[in-house]
């Protein structure tokens, strides 16, 4: 970690950082048609060994995964149908023909009047690509099955086999492909620019709606579309309230203002927090800052592939504990896989991922985790840091470019 005494000055207005800007041709496909069939094939691979003959997808992670519709119609009920063998089936509203023509030509729509029930329709596409009697996986585990739909789809395929499907895509989006990581790149240089606005905008006597403003400029400009998440901006009396985001509230001196957020590149996140202080930090701030920069440094040494997501976190943990001098401080975890994103979350879906105590998952080379090595009420004082890690041979890569060190905003 660069100490306070060495890290070069903020500048009133400006970053405190200046990541590069990200180029991304508009014209250029976010993946080829070869890396969606190969996605496909691999999942299949999965099912076979389930002895699935469909699975039944919703969530909009999933769907953008094998498919490539980048829409925002997910909030209507979207049903993904995949066979074994023969052309998936898309159900969704009648109204997105033309985006799921455009966009996924590989998929059959099977369309629904907003007047007609989408169970039915579902049931019928179910039963025109297995045969009686097949087992089918179906995603129970995601928040886009509304009981409304799911109770009367599965009365009408009592004739199948219905099975927990949830977790087969999840398992093989975790290690990503090297052209979802340069996407996962794109967005982390335009996260850091984000929080770097913001950053360069936290002043006593502007409002943290102001703050908000300029995060979502340098973000669009810097090659954003619209994240799963909005960023979290807060001042220091709603620290604790951790999805809590910005009010109309004027920013005082002494103050400080808490970020975290990501940018969305091909749908792909690279969170990171830092905090703002006004005028000066709290006493204890720099201890603090040397505490969670240490256990940030711990996770990135134990990201290697083979150790599993316990011993990830039990290595942060050991610095946390030597660092504050007593063992009673404790998180759920310190980082959560990210990657593919759509509203509400940036973390992929309806579970969280976490690098967390008694983990058994094994870290695996192109894996990425939004890494956090937080102190919150505890002495020597508060402290937020975090960063998107990748996963390489040799431990993690942080992408994220923003200073560590505690930032100081003039009053």
């Amino acid at each position: 970690m660069t100490p306070q005494s060495s890290a070069p000055a903020p500048t009133a207005g400006m970053p405190p950082a200046v990541a590069p800007t990200p180029f991304v041709d508009p014209e250029a496909s976010f993946f080829s048609r070869e890396e969606f069939d190969l996605r496909v094939e691999r999942v299949r691979e999965g099912m076979q060994r389930r002895g699935l003959e469909a699975l039944l997808l919703v969530s909009p992670e999933n769907l953008y995964y094998l498919t490539g519709l980048n829409h925002q119609g997910y909030f209507a009920f979207t049903l993904l149908v995949l066979p074994l063998e023969g052309e998936p089936l898309v159900v969704a509203r009648a109204m997105e023909g033309a985006t799921i023509s455009a966009q996924i030509p590989q998929c059959r729509h099977i369309a629904f009047a907003d007047y007609e029930d989408p169970a039915e329709v579902a049931a019928n596409a179910v039963a025109s690509a297995v045969r009686q009697g097949a087992k089918v996986g179906v995603e129970e585990s995601s928040m886009c099955f509304p009981l409304n739909v799911w109770e009367p789809l599965r009365g009408r395929l009592e004739g199948l086999e219905l099975v927990d499907g949830s977790g087969i895509v999840e398992a093989f989006r975790q290690v990503k492909s090297p052209a979802e990581i340069e996407h996962v790149r794109r967005s982390a240089r335009a996260s850091s620019l984000a929080i770097e606005a913001g950053l360069g905008t936290v002043a006593a006597g502007v409002s943290e709606r102001e703050v908000a403003a300029a995060v979502y400029r340098e973000m669009m400009l810097a090659g954003s579309e619209y994240p799963g998440f909005a960023p979290l901006i807060r001042s220091r009396d709603l620290l604790l309230q951790e999805h809590v985001t910005w009010r109309p509230r004027v920013i005082q001196p002494q103050d400080a203002v808490f970020m975290e957020l990501s940018a969305s590149v091909a749908r792909y996140h690279a969170p990171l927090t830092r905090m703002a202080y006004v005028g000066e930090a709290p006493r204890g701030t720099e201890r603090a800052a040397d505490i969670a920069s240490a256990g940030l440094e711990a996770v990135r040494e134990a990201l290697r592939p083979g150790n599993v997501n316990g011993e990830v976190y039990a290595a942060w943990q050991r610095v946390i504990d030597s660092g504050l001098g007593h063992s009673n401080y404790r998180r759920h975890h310190c980082g959560y896989a990210i990657g593919i994103g759509f509203p509400p979350s940036w973390v992929g879906g309806a579970s969280v991922a976490g690098l967390r105590a008694g983990g058994t998952t094994e870290i695996r080379e192109g894996m990425v985790f939004h890494v956090l090595s937080w102190i919150l009420d505890q002495e020597p004082a508060d402290y937020v840091i975090s960063d998107t890690m990748l996963v390489t041979a040799n431990g993690g890569e942080i992408l994220t470019t923003t200073r560590r060190d505690p930032i100081v905003v003039p009053s």
